[in-house]
């Protein structure tokens, strides 16, 4: 019966009728939601239904509404790459994607914490268990190495 009225709170789509009941059982159960007993158990969890489904409604109409101004923004600024420069960024990927492949495993995993984790060498070798030294010599040797591929197959 709940999942009825959920299911209509949210325009008829499933997905987000059981999410919205998710959230409402899991914040009763939680105690988050407390019935006062100033109405029916029925009526108190219809309207809290009610009101949890269109808090979503409403961050997702504005969700959309923010990216939509955003991408209008980026749109008109003339920053979105065309195909050429989708194609040329892909083809980079590609290429750094096959060169980081041809390291050695601890040279990926180094490399991979610092450039992408946004990690100190330092947090690095501590996250890895290797000495500060160890790992600043695979941080090191990754990048030269990674440059010399990079380079041998013709990217900028």
């Amino acid at each position: 019966m709940s999942f009825a009225w959920a299911l209509c709170c949210c325009r008829q789509r499933r997905e987000e009728a059981q999410d919205v009941l998710q959230d409402v059982y899991l914040r009763i159960l939680e105690g988050r939601l407390q019935f006062s007993g100033h109405a029916s158990a029925k009526t108190w969890l219809f309207a809290v239904i009610r009101r949890t489904a269109g808090d979503r409604n409403r961050r997702h109409w504005l969700r959309a509404a923010l990216f939509e101004r955003w991408h209008e923004r980026e749109y008109m600024s003339g920053s979105l790459p065309g195909l050429e420069g989708e194609l040329a960024t892909s083809e980079a990927n590609d290429r750094l994607r096959v060169a980081i492949a041809q390291l050695s495993p601890r040279q990926q995993e180094v490399l991979h914490l610092v450039f992408y984790q946004d990690l100190s060498v330092e947090e690095a070798a501590a996250l890895l268990r290797i000495s500060l030294g160890s790992a600043r010599t695979h941080f090191e040797r990754g990048k030269a190495r990674l440059r010399e591929q990079l380079q041998a197959s013709g990217a900028p």
